[in-house]
């Protein structure tokens, strides 16, 4: 994972390739809004709090890869990001999340990033104090006076034996913290909702930890104490503002599903709700002040990139005031059978590759050939014409029945070498293509 000043917009869409086919409009606008976080911190203070980023709207058919673009977004900078799905949330008075919970969730995401980066930083400290606390579980002090040298070299032989894993497999009993966190949830004639407080932080004082001892092996020990010394060795105060500051300035938050809480022409029952978050969401999106559990958030920093299909709606059945907050837009276009092509075979994470690699765990080795990849495109690329069209995610159902028998028997096969072609992949799939009855088995 790379900090946002090490790449540049060219390097980003570089990265985002290995995992996406296609959609080079979307990739260069997300480059750009990512790059431009970095630009505003290099503004002089008087100027850089009136640069609001301009957040983005993706729009597309399913399947076609807003999502991907937002998961591998998230591991690709170092930067605070929360993935929220829109249909999570519902207008203020109604039963479910409101929208200010995803602002909560930046926060907790973080701090927790700041977190790790301390605790790795006193981790070797951490380890050498969680070794001498075992130490002194596995050889208490005797209760009668003996030679200081003598222990301190049954000690060192004993560290030894330690390190060198001998003792892994032993038990010892260790002190440890369970942290008591009160459940409610609200009951309504839809069923159970989480209840929209942040509890813990309400009540924490509360309900304070409660101690208790644990039987653990050595091994799982030297695990739990080195954390136990690392809270202790970093300074939890720092942390939490640092996360709240980066969670401010630098946090990205993702709404996926944005046009499902869209409804035009509508203004009774749940529709009425629908535009209810629409309009809890705008103040959000505009810059607005979040209480959480460590204090206030402003969003007037965060950058929103939302995404949706719009197969139902378009875009302007936003409200205008929050069509107007998500300036640039992106439209990703539908894939063909050149793309599936591609997508099976490409990617760092190929879908082909991953089930070549699933099998060779059992010593089956599978190998495609041009054709057999071409007839799979050719097979997703017709059911998504004649049925509903979902993108890519159509590769998946047809790879999996493709390699059905082969999955199914790997264990008696092994040790095999199989081929697979083209007119393998037509017998695999030719009965449920023919029938009209039994294509909605494939998706």
């Amino acid at each position: 994972m790379k900090s946002i000043r090490d790449l540049t917009p060219k390097q980003i869409v570089e990265e985002l390739d290995k995992y996406i086919v296609g959609q080079a409009e979307a990739k260069r606008m997300i480059a750009v809004a990512i790059r431009n976080r970095w630009r505003r911190q290099r503004l002089p203070e008087h100027i850089r709090e009136d640069v609001a980023p301009k957040n983005i709207l993706l729009i597309g058919p399913t399947g076609v890869g807003k999502t991907e673009i937002a998961r591998r977004l998230a591991a690709l900078v170092s930067a605070p990001f929360v993935k929220v799905e829109a249909t999570r949330y519902t207008e203020v008075g109604y039963v479910g999340r409101d929208v200010e919970s995803m602002v909560r969730e930046l926060t907790e995401t973080s701090i927790g990033m700041v977190k790790q980066e301390e605790m790795a930083k006193v981790q070797k400290r951490a380890e050498e104090y969680a070794e001498e606390r075992l130490l002194d579980i596995l050889l208490p002090k005797p209760s009668e006076p003996e030679d200081p040298e003598k222990l301190k070299a049954s000690r060192e032989k004993l560290r030894e034996k330690l390190r060198a894993g001998q003792l892994n497999s032993r038990d010892v009993e260790i002190d440890v913290e369970e942290k008591v966190v009160p459940f409610m949830q609200v009951f309504s004639p839809q069923g159970t909702e989480e209840m929209g407080l942040d509890l813990p932080g309400a009540l924490g004082n509360m309900f304070p930890p409660r101690r208790g001892r644990r039987r653990v092996s050595v091994e799982d020990a030297k695990r739990i104490l080195a954390l136990q010394e690392g809270e202790k060795l970093i300074d939890r105060e720092r942390v939490t503002r640092e996360g709240m500051r980066r969670a401010q300035e630098n946090g990205i938050i993702f709404i996926d599903e944005l046009d499902k809480i869209v409804s035009p022409g509508a203004a009774h029952g749940p529709d009425v709700s629908r535009g209810g978050v629409q309009r809890d969401l705008l103040p959000i999106v505009e810059g607005a002040t979040c209480a959480t559990r460590y204090g206030p958030v402003r969003t007037n920093h965060v950058l929103f990139v939302a995404a949706g299909a719009f197969s139902l709606t378009k875009p302007s059945d936003l409200i205008p005031e929050l069509q107007g907050r998500f300036p640039l837009r992106a439209e990703l276009k539908a894939l063909g059978r050149e793309d599936f092509e591609r997508i099976l075979t490409e990617p760092k994470n190929a879908m082909i590759k991953q089930a070549r690699m699933l099998l060779e765990t059992e010593d089956v080795h599978v190998e495609f050939t041009r054709d057999a990849i071409e007839e799979m495109a050719a097979t997703a690329a017709t059911a998504n014409q004649s049925m509903q069209d979902i993108g890519a995610r159509r590769l998946h159902t047809i790879l999996e029945k493709v390699l059905e028998d082969v999955s199914f028997q790997a264990p008696d096969l092994a040790p095999a070498k199989i081929p697979i072609n083209a007119t393998y992949v037509r017998e695999r799939l030719k009965g449920i293509l023919e029938d009209e009855d039994l294509k909605k088995y494939i998706l």
